[in-house]
This record gives C-alpha cells, sequence and structure tokens, in this order.
C-alpha cells in the first residue's frame, strides 16, 4: 500500500487497529516511534544496480496502557514527515517486534490494517542460474484431458 492509500484509509476510521495475517492483534496501546523514507541502494546476484524506496512505519508497544494514538495523530505525525523529510508517495514497509525485528507489507481490509507478510526472492533468477519454476500437473490430470479430447466423437481430429 503506497502513503496515500493509507493516509485516505486513515481519514475514514475512528479507532487504528493492526492485525497480522495470521488474526494476531498489536495491542491498542502500541507506539509508531518512526515514519520515514528508507533508501536502499545495492547490487544484486546478476551484477544489476538497484535502488528501492519505502515509507517506513515502526511500531511499538510498551508498558504504556493508557496510550491510544488517534488517526488524526498519526496523520499529522505523517504531516510532518512530509514536510520535514520530504518523503515521498512511495510503499510503505512496517516493522513490528515478533522474535526480532519483522518487516511487514500493509493492506487495508476495511475495519484494520493488516500487516502482510513478506518474502526475500532472487532479482536476476535470468542471469544466476535459476530455473524458471515448472508447472506441477498430476499425470492422471493429463491423461483425462487426452480421453476427454481424443475419444470418438471428441472433435479432436
Amino acid at each position: 500500500m503506497k502513503l496515500s492509500d493509507f493516509k485516505k484509509q486513515l481519514s475514514t476510521i475512528t479507532d487504528i487497529n493492526f492485525v497480522l495475517q495470521n488474526g494476531t492483534v498489536v495491542p491498542k496501546h502500541f507506539h509508531v516511534t518512526e515514519v520515514g523514507q528508507v533508501t536502499k541502494s545495492f547490487i544484486d546476484c546478476g551484477g544489476t544496480v538497484r535502488n528501492e524506496k519505502v515509507v517506513n512505519f515502526q511500531l511499538w508497544e510498551a508498558n504504556d496502557f493508557d496510550h491510544r494514538l488517534a488517526p488524526q495523530k498519526l496523520n499529522e505525525i505523517i504531516a510532518l514527515s512530509e514536510k520535514i523529510l520530504g518523503i515521498e508517495d512511495v510503499e510503505i514497509e512496517v516493522e513490528y517486534q515478533s522474535e526480532t525485528i519483522g518487516k511487514y507489507g500493509i493492506e487495508f481490509n476495511g475495519k484494520n490494517f493488516v500487516l502482510t507478510t513478506t518474502q526475500t526472492n532472487c532479482l536476476a533468477q535470468d542471469k544466476c542460474g535459476i530455473p524458471p519454476e515448472k508447472l506441477k500437473v498430476s499425470l492422471s490430470d493429463l491423461q483425462n484431458t487426452n480421453q476427454s479430447c481424443c475419444t470418438p466423437g471428441g472433435k479432436c481430429c
């Protein structure tokens, strides 16, 4: 989700709720400790120079059980970040503590912001010898397809 989409959804709700894809709810007393832009410059395993930018939110929970972040307050923090840091309208990455700091994507399901899992990937599969994933088909399914086509009256010839 891009920052502009997040802000649009934020303006439609009265309470901010984050939930992980497995249903685990981020406690309501979370803090957004960082809003920023992260720029990553790197060379992939195929030798291609790449640049990525994401808006980064860091969620943190403390023993401050009375804390509740209102949508308006988060909008103010985002606006200040846009003004001072010049953050762009790019995809959002959310950092949230699990066994270590986890990095998540974000979606909105009409009620909650859902922290979506992210995966690593080889960006140069064509250059480093990773074969394309083959379609897994059951031989019995292939035989059924051929039989239905190449039977008398099947009109395959």
